[in-house]
């Protein structure tokens, strides 16, 4: 429901959703590989080693996003980018599911 509320208003701020989604992309391909290199690091069993490099990648932008509606003139600029930064995740991390598995049998 708050995507749907604020997937509008990507529109309009479609220039600053265009310059941060880049990073996003970059995050959710670094963040589980830095995880996966530090499990391993730690010789950490697989299953372990996944969860880590999983939620190394995974961060709940949606928490912020009331604290993003509340700062004045940000309509509607941060709510996008915070909805943008949501669904690169959510995409992300279905395929960490299936990538993360391969990457944690090297893991032990």
């Amino acid at each position: 429901m708050v995507i749907a509320a604020v997937a509008p208003q990507l529109g309009p701020a479609l220039d600053a959703v265009l310059q941060a989604a880049p990073f996003y992309v970059v995050f959710a391909v670094a963040a589980p590989l830095l995880g996966w290199l530090v499990a391993r690091a730690a010789k950490l069993p697989a299953d372990q080693g996944r969860a880590i490099a999983f939620s190394t990648g995974t961060r709940n932008s949606l928490v912020v996003l009331p604290l993003g509606l509340a700062i004045p003139g940000a309509l509607p600029l941060i709510p996008a980018v915070i909805v943008t930064q949501t669904m690169i995740e959510l995409v992300s991390e279905l395929v960490y599911i299936k990538a993360l598995p391969r990457l944690g049998k090297n893991i032990s």
